[in-house]
């Protein structure tokens, strides 16, 4: 699989944001981006010439927009057309997306708890989501320092509930990115993957976050792979008979956790340290594990622990996370999406 880092929320001088598109294309593969996704509000206008821009600095611009309402903010991905927004229902947000839907775009929810009006109008998602499987994503990590911000908390809390509940909704990260400035807190990326291989496009990328092939992080890229009878299976994956009736013991269903360091060089940095690696579902915390890293003075860009043994009991879904420490901070720095279980 082939991981590409990409920034899933930005905006241009055709909505609020006070930069060109090649303005943001060229800061964007500054900061060691494949790809980004343009999601100016309520329009789509700062998208032309984006093929041109995107030949010129060797970057993948997905098409978007960001549904920006006085009951909540939806960034879309992937559209081949313009949606209308403006007859969005608070109780029919569902029809939107499906209209989003029909036209190949995915739908998910900005920032759902940022603080709203008068302060940020709409930003607080108040839509009243009729039925939570037509949702592709949730933005659960929203501006620098992501991890840090109470509300960015509350998302991913919800982002679990709803795993919890047995839905399949992907988590992303994005900058809300409206100007070229520089800043010394941490950013955020979410890794797409698309297999090796293969033309590396718009639609593989909109489709790898349609299927939950995805991982965010302020730092190295962690990865999970789950191995059953043989087979291994990645992010997004459903392993789809349940693993207690196919495995004779304990030892036959075991998790590769991966983290590579060589991501982005020099564009983002940690202290020595010892990290905590979990792996989490709906079961709880399964897995609790040090692992050390010498910082920049380390040769070894990859940690890998292999084969850990997982309990055969139930489960609905399985993520890994790493925690450590950031600007003397003990907090979140990566996590997978899930592996799922039938």
């Amino acid at each position: 699989m082939k991981w590409l880092a990409c920034e899933l929320h930005t905006h241009t001088l055709h909505s609020d944001g006070s930069q060109t598109l090649e303005e943001l294309a060229a800061g964007a593969v500054k900061l060691g981006f494949d790809a980004m996704a343009l999601t100016d509000h309520n329009t789509m206008s700062g998208l032309a010439g984006k093929d041109v821009i995107a030949s010129q600095f060797g970057l993948l611009i997905l098409p978007g927009m960001e549904w920006t309402t006085f009951h909540g903010h939806m960034v879309t991905i992937g559209l081949s057309e313009y949606v209308d927004w403006r007859s969005a229902d608070r109780s029919q947000i569902d029809e939107g997306i499906q209209e989003v839907h029909r036209l190949g775009g995915l739908a998910g929810l900005a920032h759902p708890f940022r603080i709203g009006s008068p302060a940020c109008t709409g930003c607080f998602w108040e839509y009243e989501i009729q039925d939570w499987s037509v949702v592709d994503y949730i933005e659960v990590w929203s501006e620098t320092f992501a991890s840090i911000r109470t509300n960015n908390r509350r998302a991913y809390a919800l982002w679990t509930d709803r795993l919890n509940e047995g839905l399949r909704i992907s988590a992303t990260s994005g900058r809300d990115w409206h100007a070229q400035k520089e800043t010394g807190d941490p950013l955020s990326v979410t890794y797409l993957g698309i297999p090796e291989g293969e033309l590396t496009t718009e639609e593989q990328l909109v489709n790898a976050l349609r299927e939950g092939r995805a991982s965010v992080t302020m730092g190295p890229l962690l990865l999970l792979t789950v191995s059953l009878d043989g087979q291994s299976y990645g992010l997004g994956s459903m392993i789809q008979s349940s693993p207690q009736a196919q495995t004779k013991d304990q030892g036959e269903l075991q998790a590769d956790i991966t983290i590579d360091f060589s991501v982005r060089p020099g564009l983002w940095s940690l202290p020595e340290q010892k990290f905590k690696l979990l792996l989490c579902s709906d079961r709880g915390q399964e897995l609790d594990a040090e692992v050390v890293w010498n910082g920049e003075r380390s040769d070894d860009k990859w940690l890998r622990l292999s084969g850990l043994p997982l309990s055969s009991e139930p489960r609905k879904w399985l993520r890994a996370e790493l925690w450590g420490t950031v600007r003397k901070v003990n907090t979140l720095i990566a996590f997978t999406n899930p592996i799922y279980f039938d």
